[in-house]
């Protein structure tokens, strides 16, 4: 019985002389860097005393990280979160020299902006209703792209193994 890899990329199925190929570049480098972009800006805004208040009510109410403000201060936890995004950041980076990162760049992504859509979830207050219409920060929402880049990552990684 002939088994098929489930895991591909739409690039598996363009002839390497298809115009439609820098459509799939443009669609893989744009959020690649775009990923990178957004952890480097952020991650650095994370040391500074702003970042570090906002992020507080995010992370205290979260019922995996509550504890650490009873270890750590406001600004240390801040600085732990900006090191660990320019981190993943790097780690995105470099998978483009070193395929094989992919996978942990991937998994590190889907942690990342996973833990970051979950304070929808876990902070009171963070859902107001506007004119009928429920919103929140929409700040966090554009995470879903990011966690959606992530599979990709993985995706492609699990896809070099068959």
């Amino acid at each position: 019985m002939e088994t098929k890899n489930l895991v591909h990329t739409h690039k598996d199925n363009l002839n390497i002389n298809s115009p439609f190929i820098n459509l799939y570049k443009i669609g893989y480098y744009l959020p690649l860097f775009g990923t990178v972009l957004l952890l480097v800006w952020i991650g650095i805004f994370k040391f500074t005393p702003t970042e570090a208040q906002a992020i507080k009510s995010l992370v205290e109410n979260h019922p995996l990280s509550f504890w650490i403000y009873k270890i750590f201060s406001d600004q240390t936890v801040s600085n732990i979160v900006g090191v660990l995004e320019l981190l993943v950041a790097l780690l995105v980076v470099l998978t483009l020299k070193y395929q094989s990162l992919k996978k942990y760049a991937g998994i590190a992504i889907l942690i990342i902006f996973g833990t970051t859509l979950s304070y929808l979830f876990t902070t009171p207050g963070i859902w107001k209703f506007v004119d009928g219409v429920p919103v929140t920060d929409f700040f966090i929402l554009k995470d879903i792209a990011y966690f959606g880049f992530g599979f990709t990552l993985l995706a492609q990684s699990l896809n070099k193994k068959s």
